[in-house]
C-alpha cells in the first residue's frame, strides 16, 4: 500500500484505490471514517492540469464538522505510477493552508536549506539586498487563479443591469452544493441601507453604485464589497469565498467592462458609513514638508545683531 492509515479500509476504498492507482481518470478521492473504518466519501474526475483545478475540487469537499482524508493526484509520475498528495483534514481554525497557495508554501518550506550560521545568514542577506530577487512561489498570477465557479444566469443578468444602471446594488452568494455563484438580491440601496444588507453570519459579495459629489463634481463610482464576518461563519465558507473573490472581480472588470473604483473587505455592516465610503474612494493626499527649526540662542540672553552687506564702491573687502 502506498499510504498508511490508522483504520482498516472498507471494500469500496480498496476498490477505488486499485482503480485509481492504475489509471488517470480520478483526480480526487475523499475518504471518511465511519464505524472505525475507512469509507469512500466521494470522487472527482480530472479535466485540467492538477494546479488549475486544485482549489475548485479540494475546497468544496471540506466540511466543518467532518474530518477526512483527501487524496489528490498530480500529473507527475514515478516508477510506481502517478504521484499523489495526501491531505489530512481535521477542522479547526488553523487549517486554511489546505488551498493551493498553502500547498505551494509547504513545498517551499520543505525545500528550504538547513539553518545558517550567523556569518552565513549575514552573507545571504547581503546578496539578497544586492540582487533584490523575489523567489516566492506565491506570485500574483497564481493567487489570481483561485476558484473559478460559474456564475448563474440570474447573477450575470443582474450584473449587466448594474452596468446599465438599471439597479444600483447587487448581492451575490456562493452555492456550495451546486458550486456556483448565485444572485441574492438587487434591492434599491442608499448608503444608509448598506449596513442592513450585510449578513452577520455568512460571507457575501456586494456591488454598490456609490452616488456622491467630490470637489464640485457629481460622481457614480462602483464599489465592490467583500463582507466576511470573521469566525461566525464556517471555515469552508471562508476558504471558498476568499478563493473565488479575485476571479469574480476579474471577470466583472474584464468581461463585463465594469470599472470598479474601490474594492473593500469588511467584517460588519456598521463599518459602511458615509464618511468611511467617501474616505476610501477619495483618500486624502498628505503632503509632508520637512521643516527645519531655527536654532535658539543662549537662554536668557540675546546675541548682538549682525548686518551683512556687500562692500560699496571704493571699499575693499577685508
Amino acid at each position: 500500500s502506498i499510504f498508511s492509515f490508522p483504520f482498516p479500509a472498507g471494500n469500496d476504498v480498496k476498490e477505488i484505490f486499485a482503480n485509481a492507482r492504475g489509471g488517470d481518470q480520478y483526480r480526487v478521492l475523499k475518504i471518511i471514517i465511519e464505524d472505525e473504518q475507512l469509507t469512500l466519501g466521494s470522487t472527482r474526475k480530472a479535466s485540467k492540469k492538477w494546479d488549475q483545478e486544485y482549489d475548485s475540487l479540494v475546497l468544496p469537499l471540506l466540511e466543518d464538522a467532518v474530518p477526512c482524508y483527501i487524496l489528490y493526484r498530480l500529473d507527475s509520475t514515478n516508477n510506481q505510477g502517478y504521484e499523489w498528495i495526501l491531505l489530512a483534514w481535521s477542522p479547526d481554525h488553523s487549517t486554511e493552508d489546505l488551498n493551493l497557495s498553502g500547498y505551494k508554501k509547504y513545498l517551499t518550506s520543505q525545500a528550504a536549506p538547513l539553518p545558517l550560521t550567523a556569518a552565513e545568514e549575514e552573507l545571504r542577506q547581503i546578496k539578497l539586498n544586492e540582487v533584490q530577487t523575489d523567489i516566492s512561489v506565491d506570485t500574483k498570477q497564481q493567487t489570481l487563479q483561485g476558484v473559478a465557479f460559474p456564475i448563474h444566469k440570474d447573477a450575470a443578468q443582474a450584473l449587466t443591469h448594474f452596468k446599465e444602471k438599471r439597479v444600483n446594488y447587487v448581492q451575490l452568494e456562493i452555492d456550495t452544493e451546486k458550486e456556483m455563484i448565485r444572485l441574492c438580491n438587487t434591492e434599491p440601496t442608499e448608503i444608509k441601507d448598506l449596513p442592513k444588507r450585510i449578513p452577520k453570519d455568512t460571507p457575501r459579495y456586494h456591488f454598490f453604485l456609490y452616488k456622491h459629489s467630490h470637489e464640485g463634481d457629481y460622481l457614480e463610482s462602483t464599489v465592490f464589497i467583500y463582507s466576511m464576518p470573521g469566525y461566525k461563519c464556517s471555515i469552508r465558507d471562508r476558504m471558498l469565498y476568499s478563493s473565488c473573490k479575485n476571479n469574480l472581480v476579474d471577470m466583472v472588470e474584464s468581461e463585463l467592462q465594469i470599472e470598479i473604483e474601490k474594492k473593500l473587505e469588511i467584517e460588519d455592516g456598521s463599518e459602511l458609513t458615509t464618511d468611511f465610503l467617501y474616505g476610501e474612494v477619495h483618500p486624502k493626499q498628505h503632503a509632508y514638508k520637512e521643516q527645519f527649526a531655527k536654532p535658539k540662542g543662549p537662554a536668557g540672553k540675546r546675541g548682538g545683531r549682525r548686518i551683512t552687506r556687500p562692500p560699496g564702491e571704493g571699499e575693499e573687502e577685508d
